[in-house]
């Protein structure tokens, strides 16, 4: 993984690169005790509230995260191959897009759950798990789109073969709303970390450290970024 001096950025995307695959391999791991269908992830909702907020959590956070990391793998992949990391890397931005509006789905159900009970909320999910939307006729860019930049990532050199592949495995990945664990779940969000993990590392240590102006400031900018998410709960 070659030096990025444009958006997302080294820090940014090497970050992104190592958290987001990390996450939702956790967000994974830890709702796989139970079955994969919503009526069960909505009863293990209801008997472990806070595991389960958990892992829908670790798994939207690591999702929204796959953004600049999927930005940073196609400029990668752009530099020989820039057809396949344009075609790639918006169907699997999209995709992201997608299983981020599947998350708030998620959160209205498990809303529904604590505020009406598990019978109301399945009641909700069951009346709409059939509507149409945007989305709907965009759900293939969620499995699809990996292996168009598994292929790039590979023709490109941004990954060698054996990563290529780990990334592909990405496209396994179940998707709709309130989907459990399933074995293929673990092995996508697995080889996601190891095609990704080991790039965001080399990018991170590929460049210069960072200078002690911008280590003084980092204190300062975490502060005001923590402040301005309390503010915008209250909104």
């Amino acid at each position: 993984m070659t030096e990025d001096r444009g958006f997302p950025g080294r820090w940014v995307g090497g970050t992104a690169l190592i958290l987001g695959p990390l996450l939702l391999l956790t967000g994974t791991l830890l709702r796989a005790p139970f079955p994969f269908f919503f009526p069960h992830q909505i009863a293990a909702a209801t008997a472990h509230p806070v595991l389960m907020t958990a892992a829908y959590s670790a798994f939207l956070a690591g999702n929204v995260l796959m953004g600049p990391a999927v930005v940073t793998l196609a400029r990668n992949i752009g530099l020989r191959r820039p057809a396949w990391a344009a075609w790639g890397g918006t169907l699997v931005v999209v995709g992201l897009f997608e299983r981020t509006f599947h998350a708030g789905i998620d959160h209205a159900a498990f809303t529904v759950v604590r505020h009406r009970g598990p019978e109301a909320a399945t009641g909700f999910v069951t009346d709409l798990y059939q509507d149409l939307h945007l989305f709907s006729f965009l759900s293939f860019t969620i499995m699809f789109g990996w292996y168009v930049l598994a292929i790039g990532a590979y023709l490109s050199g941004a990954l060698g073969r054996i990563r290529s592949i780990a990334l592909a495995t990405m496209g396994l990945l179940p998707l709709g709303v309130l989907k459990g664990t399933e074995i293929v779940s673990i092995i996508g969000t697995t080889g996601l970390v190891v095609a990704l993990l080991p790039a965001g590392v080399r990018l991170l240590r590929g460049g210069p450290r960072p200078s002690r102006k911008a280590i003084l400031l980092t204190g300062p900018a975490v502060l005001g970024l923590a402040a301005l998410g309390y503010v915008s709960t209250l909104g």
